[in-house]
């Protein structure tokens, strides 16, 4: 069972960059998925999340710092889960971590952790 993100890496302030999350070992779809991100700041921070495929709308929800930016979504033949990230600012520096979770919405505890990527914004 894993996790891996890709996608992270350096971008002018403005610029957009897309993670992407792909699951081995496990359905995907049968998960809520969550983006995550921690390096400097103090506590592990929830930027997006979305539902399970499973008897869902696919709902979605943001950090207020993200949203109108960011865009989290899932594609169930590919296993896979993206966060689009538009009009990058400085702040949004950090290691992103992908996370899934069988029951519940978005928390600190998930079943499933990636190893993080990490987007720099910078001129």
């Amino acid at each position: 069972v894993q996790l891996q993100a890709s996608g992270g890496g350096l971008v002018q302030p403005g610029g957009s960059l897309r993670l992407s999350c792909v699951a081995r070992g496990f359905f995907l779809s049968r998960y809520t998925i969550g983006w995550f991100r921690q390096s400097t700041r103090e506590e592990r921070e929830i930027v997006a999340c979305i539902a399970s495929n499973t008897g869902s709308d696919g709902s979605a929800s943001y950090a207020g710092s993200v949203r109108g930016r960011f865009t989290i979504s899932r594609d169930g033949d590919d296993n896979s889960a993206y966060l689009q990230m538009n009009n990058l600012k400085p702040e949004d520096a950090d290691v992103y971590y992908c996370a899934a979770v069988r029951y519940g919405w978005c928390k600190r505890r998930m079943d499933h952790w990636g190893k993080g990527t990490l987007v720099t914004v910078s001129s």
